[in-house]
């Protein structure tokens, strides 16, 4: 695919401070963009990352057709550069995409566009443990019409910030029981941005009670688990790791089929089920409840310490054989190019 490439005059890396990073606040030099004209993907182009200009009208604004992806950059000991199971991004993206009545963006511009990128951009990916290149993918309508039906223009662009190890500090949790953050038949396994903006009122509640997250559940009945602020959800109960089944309500998280397919592969007794309240509650009250833990791109394993659900609150102890720290080491190990790769979900840039 032909790209046209305008390079920034000087690059701002010098002036960013690698070791003091707070997250998705730094952007490297350029950016990726195509848009949708006519049917089809058109003038694919990589800038540098400056504003840009739509129209009031613009059909984003005001019907959220809006979807995004999170990925990683990774740089081993010998500067080559690594995805992490990139088709499941591409794949997903579009799964969204459909969702929302938006156009799938065509294979070359997604991996094309990526890939000159990153070779563009990668002075930004430092290495050693923790450090990354966070990569936003996303869609959104561009076309300027107040017309509430699907849109026929719209831009994929991708952006790039550069990341360390993600440590949010000690994390307690409320279980949700008014807010849903999905409903069935809704957009809930899609990455749309409507789905964080809904839940960020419910979380603020949460701050003030002094939870950082909330463990949604189910909006029918509110008895199922499902999953953790904007995370998938893993239950140790005993030696046994549990988390919830895939549906229209949750996403479809890389992180949380990698440590399924890893448990697996180290003997770790693992059920994809429904988990109830009362059954995690129960288990906690009796001890059995080992761990709790969050999936995702950019935390990769997020602990969870305490959790409250009506007037019960309970705290969970450290384990010295924590699943957690497990399933993390075995990941990072997979993604910096540390250890072996047995299902070939590293892709080298």
């Amino acid at each position: 695919m032909d790209i046209d490439i305008q390079l920034i005059e000087q690059s701002k890396i010098d002036s960013v401070d690698f070791n003091n990073l707070n997250f998705g606040r730094t952007f490297s030099d350029h950016m990726f963009t195509c848009d949708f004209k006519n049917g089809e993907w058109t003038n694919p182009r990589i800038t540098p990352y400056a504003p840009f200009t739509l129209e009031p009208s613009a059909r984003v604004f005001h019907y959220g057709q809006a979807v995004f992806e999170g990925m990683k950059a990774y740089k081993d000991d010998n500067d080559d550069i690594f995805l992490f199971r990139p088709d499941e991004n591409f794949d997903r993206i579009n799964k969204s995409a459909e969702r929302l009545a938006m156009p799938p963006v065509a294979e070359d511009v997604f991996f094309e566009g990526l890939k000159k990128l990153l070779h563009l951009e990668k002075k930004w990916i430092k290495k050693g443990l923790g450090n990354s290149l966070y990569l936003r993918p996303f869609i959104i309508a561009t076309e300027g019409a107040i017309a509430a039906s699907p849109a026929e223009e719209y831009k994929f662009m991708i952006i790039c910030s550069p990341a360390q190890s993600y440590y949010g500090g000690d994390v307690r949790v409320i279980i949700a029981e008014k807010y849903s953050r999905s409903a069935d038949g809704g957009v809930g396994y899609a990455k749309a941005a409507g789905n964080y903006a809904a839940q960020f009122y419910p979380t603020s509640l949460a701050h003030k009670e002094g939870y950082q997250q909330i463990i949604w559940t189910d909006a029918s009945t509110h008895e199922y688990l499902e999953e953790a602020g904007t995370m998938n959800i893993f239950f140790r109960i005993g030696d046994k790791l549990i988390t919830a089944p895939n549906n229209d309500r949750i996403l479809d998280g890389v992180t949380r089929k990698s440590i399924i397919q890893l448990a697996k592969d180290n003997n770790i007794d693992i059920e994809v089920r429904r988990v109830t309240v009362s059954e995690i509650k129960d288990a906690a009250r009796v001890g059995e409840l080992k761990e709790i833990f969050g999936s995702g791109t950019a935390a990769v394993i997020n602990p969870i310490k305490g959790f409250k659900h009506d007037k019960d609150s309970f705290e969970l102890a450290d384990q010295e054989n924590s699943y957690a720290r497990f399933f993390k080491e075995k990941l990072l190990n997979i993604q910096y190019n540390k250890s072996e790769d047995k299902h070939g979900w590293r892709v080298k840039i």
